[in-house]
């Protein structure tokens, strides 16, 4: 599937609550995922935390449930605020999946890497526990986000 270059956010849905932001409009988000993909756009990003970690079931709802799977593409994220121990990748990961009913990703990052999380990241070997769910099949690209400098670009893209 070609994708082109506009993507659709799941970080801030409309919300039934504006206080509330795990109150996400299911209906009129609905409508706008359909209007997304009848313009011919397949990208859908989330991540564990995004709505007050609503974000990855109201894609369930609104998308996977709704559209084929081979109609889309899904990307999602690891937080290191998540994973205090091994376990914690899968586990998060796992919910993920639950959570999102995709059966696999498309994308999956490991999410907002700066001078302070690269230790987590690397201490909890997270870049080959990503490159494992790669071979798995569970996830058909991976990646990272990145928040700061040219120097730490250039290590993390140098060590692995």
């Amino acid at each position: 599937m070609s994708m082109k270059k506009l993507g659709f956010g799941l970080m801030r849905l409309p919300l039934t609550d504006p206080e509330v932001a795990s109150s996400i409009d299911l209906p009129r988000s609905a409508e706008m995922v359909d209007a997304f993909l009848e313009k011919g756009y397949t990208y859908f990003d989330t991540a564990y935390g995004y709505c007050d970690g609503a974000s990855e079931r109201a894609a369930k709802e609104i998308l996977v449930k709704r559209h084929p799977r081979d109609s889309y593409l899904l990307a999602t994220k690891l937080n290191s605020c998540y994973v205090k121990c091994l376990e914690d990748r899968d586990r998060v990961f796992n919910d993920q999946l639950d959570k999102t009913g995709a059966g696999y990703f498309d994308y999956y990052l490991l999410h907002s890497i700066y001078t302070a999380n690269y230790p987590d990241y690397e201490r909890f070997d997270c870049f080959n526990w990503l490159l494992e769910k790669k071979r798995q099949g569970l996830v058909k690209h991976i990646g990272f986000s990145f928040h700061d400098k040219a120097e730490l670009l250039d290590r993390i893209l140098t060590e692995h």
